[in-house]
């Protein structure tokens, strides 16, 4: 089932600013995740990792894996709510820490330092306005520990399992946040973006800022055309 276009915009260019949200953060928890991710960040533009989203367009033009920078972080040491919080909860945290002055078109995701309980998500992202200005976030439980989030990573890459499994599921919104920034862009008749069609499917690592990541695939239209990728035809890691 090949992913759809239903007439919305994908990402030309985009700054991403993490954002570090909970006490916890503030403490050795944070360990090398902090680093990790904005190594993640900053380095993931123009690469063949990147790539594998390029070929979505909008008729003004394809996403641009290239054009993607990275914004200092942001660091909000309050508690975080208990449980899930909404969409709107992420979304005016992200107002908060920007001081309602958000950098347009910009990607926030947000890293929560507690666990997901009983959430059935590891992590998702979505898209709002605050002050009138578009911008695109996302939610990241803390996936310490926690087995139905872990992509089981080598642990000779280097990385503790913590920053291993947020790496994966940051790949796999960042790819959805390219493709389909505001929810109406690519995605199949399921509902599936391309990362979702490739979710706990990898085929070998990826690199990343000089290091190798275990980071999952995503679906590709072309190569499922052609029956060039892996997991179903559809998926590629690289490209």
């Amino acid at each position: 089932m090949l992913l759809q276009w239903y007439g919305g915009p994908v990402m030309h260019s985009t700054t991403a600013v993490p954002v570090f949200w909970g006490s916890r953060w503030n403490t050795s928890f944070a360990g090398d995740k902090i680093s990790g991710l904005d190594l993640v960040y900053s380095r993931v533009g123009g690469t063949p990792y990147a790539h594998t989203n390029s070929e979505y367009n909008d008729g003004s033009g394809n996403v641009n894996t290239t054009s993607i920078g990275k914004g200092s972080d942001l660091t909000d040491y309050s508690t975080t709510p208990s449980g899930a919080p909404s969409t709107s909860q992420v979304l005016a945290e992200v107002a908060k820490v920007t001081n309602n002055r958000p950098v347009a078109n910009a990607y926030y995701p947000v890293y929560s330092d507690q666990p997901r309980g009983n959430a059935g998500y590891c992590a998702w992202h979505s898209s709002g306005t605050i002050n009138g200005i578009r911008v695109q976030f996302g939610f990241f439980f803390n996936l310490d520990g926690d087995p139905g989030c872990d992509p089981q990573a080598p642990t000779n890459l280097g990385h503790s399992q913590g920053l291993s499994a947020l790496a994966n599921v940051t790949g796999h919104e960042l790819s959805e946040m390219l493709t389909d920034p505001q929810l109406n862009a690519w995605y199949d008749q399921r509902g599936y973006e391309n990362a979702d069609k490739c979710a706990w499917t990898f085929n070998g690592n990826v690199t990343i800022g000089g290091q190798s990541w275990k980071i999952q695939g995503n679906w590709s239209n072309e190569a499922a055309n052609t029956n060039s990728g892996y997991a179903n035809g559809g998926c590629i890691q690289t490209s």
